[in-house]
């Protein structure tokens, strides 16, 4: 494994088996809004502005008080033992925490939430880029949440990071060069090694937090970062494929934040542009898409900016994922022009029982190949708006 850090003041915070909540000297906060091109795994939420302090009185008893020391904020008893011994500080609070629970906001899903119970909280801070916090939930074990919006969960995430890699990769002929923008806990680079034909994956995270989290949290996950295969980027993954060689690429798995703020130039022409530029003739991008129920109107923009740039095919499709708002999520699975790409049958299926053993990972929980053609279905008003 190679790891290239394009990013400033890029550190590991984990040191001596300690997890720092807040990577800042000298305890102080700088949360700087957007993610530069924000290429953090999954979604990003923005949160809707409220600002609420949730004490919980137990026992007579506040579990958090704040003590103003030296021009900040801390918690008291704000401390999560580990077994080896060693503590997590937990500075500051959230509006997405209220005694027990985890519930997220969004201006992009208004007027509602959705709540989980918290377990334990595992890590919760600042990176250079955003709010980073891990919790074990009593229902889907391991959430990851940035900004306040879930990520993905460990037994509940599998959906969607199985069917953002086989839906491009099953549907062209040995991949062998892949790009993942995002993706720094790892479970999108986890399903890509299933393919024995890949010979070299690049995977641009701007968070460098992201990546520890994996390495404390996710270790067989993180592990996978040591394949020879793969080259890990801390840096923005927008400039990293507008500097990339025109034609390099199989494949383009752009696992982004939401189209809103800084993260909206990944929806649009120019970066597209750089990543049609960016792979081979006959080459694919998928990019995750949104929900039809609450996001119609990013969604045929999105269309209409890959319709002016890829001149293969561009295609929607959607699948189910539990703790995403309405429970559903789209991608987008464009194709350069070159080498017909049809990606409603896939012809190089992953769910073959010689391509499970080769590739010695445990079988897949949600793809197959039916699910594959069944994710272009769309229901009528979907269908009807998209084709217009």
């Amino acid at each position: 494994m190679e790891v290239i850090s394009t990013n400033k003041n890029g550190s590991n915070i984990f040191k001596n088996g300690a997890i720092p909540m807040n990577g800042y000297k000298n305890g102080t906060s700088k949360h700087q809004n957007g993610h530069q091109n924000g290429t953090s795994e999954h979604r990003t939420g923005h949160q809707n502005g409220i600002s609420e302090h949730q004490n919980d009185h137990q026992n007579g008893t506040s579990e958090h008080q704040n003590d103003h020391h030296n021009g900040r904020s801390e918690q008291q008893n704000g401390t999560i033992s580990h077994d080896n011994g060693n503590e997590l500080q937990l500075l500051g609070s959230s509006n997405s925490i209220k005694p027990g629970w985890f519930s997220e906001f969004s201006a992009l899903w208004p007027g509602e939430a959705f709540s989980l119970k918290i377990e334990k909280l595992l890590f919760k801070g600042k990176s250079h880029y955003q709010d980073v916090m891990l919790f074990e939930s009593a229902t889907y074990g391991k959430v990851l949440t940035l900004d306040g919006a879930i990520q993905h969960t460990e037994n509940g995430g599998f959906p969607y990071t199985e069917m953002i890699v086989h839906l491009p990769l099953s549907s062209i002929p040995n991949p062998k060069k892949v790009l993942i923008i995002g993706g720094g806990i790892g479970f999108t680079l986890f399903e890509m090694l299933r393919y024995p034909s890949i010979e070299k994956i690049d995977i641009v995270e701007i968070d460098d937090v992201v990546v520890d989290v994996s390495r404390k949290f996710f270790p067989y996950l993180a592990a996978n970062f040591n394949d020879p295969r793969v080259t890990l980027v801390l840096g923005d993954g927008a400039a990293f494929v507008k500097a990339a060689q025109a034609g390099y690429y199989d494949a383009i798995i752009v696992d982004s934040s939401d189209p809103i703020g800084p993260a909206k130039d990944l929806f649009e022409r120019p970066f597209f542009e750089a990543v049609a530029k960016a792979l081979r003739p006959g080459g694919v991008v998928c990019t995750q898409a949104e929900s039809i129920w609450l996001h119609m109107h990013i969604i045929k923009q999105i269309i209409a900016n890959c319709r002016q740039v890829f001149k293969g095919s561009v295609n929607y499709a959607w699948t189910t994922v539990p703790t995403y708002p309405t429970g559903v999520i789209g991608y987008m699975l464009c194709s350069t022009e070159g080498p017909q790409v049809d990606f409603k049958n896939p012809v190089n299926p992953i769910d073959k029982e010689t391509t499970q053993v080769k590739s010695k990972l445990a079988p897949l929980k949600f793809y197959n190949s039916d699910i594959h053609k069944a994710a272009f279905i769309l229901p009528s008003f979907a269908r009807s708006m998209i084709e217009s």
